[in-house]
């Protein structure tokens, strides 16, 4: 494994070694405990149809820009994608490992940003769910937060405005003629056709199971978030599995729930419980459906070579 690797493997497990020290590690064990399997059992079934989801969303895309496939495949492909994200570093690399496996004739290029826009479908989903959340925070829970945080988000929020308009006008020769050059690739992945509804549609509905699958590990470990956390800290716990600098979204995930959700008179321990759970389920849903695909990819194409 290379430098960055085991760099990104010791920065998970000292977060979540750091966590379990700050909290009482008996707690986090007295969360486990209460596990049963129903709850598991169906944010199992949850994250297998978030993942035929996300291929169909994939195959959508790439259909729109000329690379055509059948949805087994988009449904094969994503879970072996998906299973090498939660266990390599960055967690873009089976991503990576998607644009080669799915290659054409004519290259990879076109396979690759029909991976991009994807993925950016979905992240735009998530970044607008976020975003919602944070003035949900001073609406419904105003008594559970800082004084004056509620004009600390909307000047926050100002300035991102202010700083994002004075990017865009620094930028904007440059952004336009990226632009220009991504127009029709944009519009026929986005809005020609009905694209924009079917784009919608779907990422709502796989970040909703994301949402969901978190939701009912925190049930599962005994402490249940009321409805309004799905638009507030639970956004922001999955967000922070976007940063690159762990594997799969380990330790910044704990690190999030074991800080956030004592707002709703919980523990930190409770949270990290919550978030440990969830991280199992995301990996045991696409584990071995990954591993067998893997598995059975590899020895078909060593059996072509032999031929």
């Amino acid at each position: 494994m290379p430098a960055y690797g085991v760099l990104a493997v010791i920065f998970c497990l000292a977060i979540i070694a750091g966590l379990f020290v700050a909290v009482d590690p008996a707690d986090v064990v007295a969360a486990f405990q209460n596990v049963s399997a129903g709850p598991v059992v169906v944010a199992l079934a949850i994250v297998q149809v978030q993942v035929v989801l996300s291929a169909l969303r994939w195959r959508f895309t790439a259909a729109r820009l000329g690379h055509v496939f059948s949805a087994a495949l988009a449904i094969r492909e994503y879970y072996i994608a998906s299973f090498v994200n939660q266990i390599l570093p960055g967690g873009m690399a089976g991503d990576a490992v998607r644009a080669y496996r799915s290659r054409t004739e004519e290259g990879w290029k076109r396979p690759a940003a029909a991976i991009v826009l994807e993925r950016l479908s979905g992240q735009l989903a998530f970044f607008l769910l976020a975003g919602a959340g944070l003035f949900v925070w001073p609406v419904f829970l105003a008594d559970r937060l800082p004084p004056g945080f509620a004009r600390l988000v909307f000047i926050c929020a100002g300035f991102l405005g202010v700083f994002a308009c004075a990017g865009l006008f620094i930028a904007r020769s440059r952004l336009l003629a990226r632009y220009k050059t991504l127009r029709p690739d944009l519009a026929a992945v986005f809005w020609n056709r009905g694209a924009f509804g079917v784009q919608s549609a779907l990422s709502t509905l796989i970040v909703a199971s994301y949402v969901a699958v978190f939701m009912i590990a925190a049930s599962a470990t005994g402490a249940p978030l009321p409805p309004v956390a799905a638009l507030t800290v639970i956004p922001l716990c999955l967000m922070t599995m976007l940063i690159p600098a762990g594997v799969g979204g380990w330790g910044t995930r704990e690190a999030a729930a074991a800080a956030l959700w004592p707002l709703f008179g919980l523990t930190s321990a409770e949270g990290l419980s919550a978030s440990l759970l969830y991280g199992m389920i995301s990996l045991l849903g696409v584990a071995p459906q990954g591993i067998l695909f893997l598995a059975a990819t590899m020895k078909r194409r060593r059996q072509i070579k032999s031929e």
